[in-house]
């Protein structure tokens, strides 16, 4: 079934879902001044942004893994309030900004030998996190937001109500609500077999996948392609009718961000 990696490539899908662009600023080793050129980058960053869409700013800090925790987190945050102080002298509306968090330090992943210092300087940073209102809906062949009586092989379900926490692979309560009616319909769609495929977007670009901040491993979209599949076990659907699979941000639709950040149901098989 290999085509179905490829698959996505051939349509533009018409996911409606919160779209998030991410900027980072980066630090000198156990500092928080701004570099200025970096710092009028980020805020030209903002303002050539639609400012029509912009629904919220979010900052993060981040350290890199050396030293304390209790530490790391007091310089993330500073990190942090210093890219918010001067985001507000800029001009930039104080009240768009609802987060300002230092999540402290960013662990190296076990596998990692080569390169240490440059992944290092990678994690001492702030990412300024912009979030914006979804666009409208693109209805195309091929992509549903629900199972539907006549399907092909190849067909899109896009789990548009299954959301996630930034970072994070559990399911809320809201998508355990969307995937007891998917269960309900795969129930009586008995003949359906499907790859549930887990997708990110926004990862830097030496990176094919994001970091799970509840296993601490790189594999984000795995572990939400699989929390979906398990569910749907919880909810009797046999094992036999589905698999699960992570492509992290190797298959974009070419339209944004916002419709790269996904889990989906592939029909393999009817």
């Amino acid at each position: 079934m290999k085509f179905l990696k490829y698959l996505p490539l051939l349509f533009f899908g018409f996911i409606q879902a919160q779209e998030e662009i991410v900027h980072s600023i980066y630090f000198e080793f156990d500092k928080f001044a701004l570099n200025e050129k970096e710092v009028n980058e980020a805020i030209n960053f903002i303002k050539k942004t639609d400012s029509t869409r912009i629904e919220s700013i979010q900052i993060f800090g981040y350290t890199d893994d050396v030293g304390k925790d209790a530490y790391n987190f007091k310089l993330s945050t500073k990190r942090a309030n210093a890219i918010q102080d001067k985001f507000i002298e800029s001009g930039i509306r104080s009240k768009i900004i609802v987060t300002i968090e230092g999540k402290g330090r960013i662990l190296i992943d076990d596998d990692i030998v080569e390169n240490l210092p440059e992944k290092r300087s990678k994690n001492r940073r702030v990412d300024v996190v912009v979030n914006l209102k979804p666009l409208p809906k693109i209805e195309i062949p091929g992509f549903y937001t629900t199972i539907q009586k006549n399907h092909i092989v190849g067909d899109h379900i896009y789990l548009e109500n299954v959301l996630f926490q930034r970072g994070s692979s559990k399911l809320e309560f809201k998508s355990k609500t969307d995937l007891d009616k998917i269960a309900r319909l795969l129930q009586k769609y008995k003949n359906l077999q499907f790859e549930i495929q887990g997708h990110v977007c926004c990862t830097p670009p030496y990176q094919k996948e994001a970091i799970d901040m509840d296993t601490k491993k790189r594999q984000l979209s795995i572990n939400r392609a699989q929390s979906v599949y398990k569910y749907l076990i919880f909810k009797k659907i046999s094992k036999d009718r589905m698999t699960f699979k992570g492509y992290g941000n190797t298959v974009p639709l070419g339209k944004g961000t916002q419709y790269d950040r996904r889990v989906e149901l592939v029909i393999t098989k009817i």
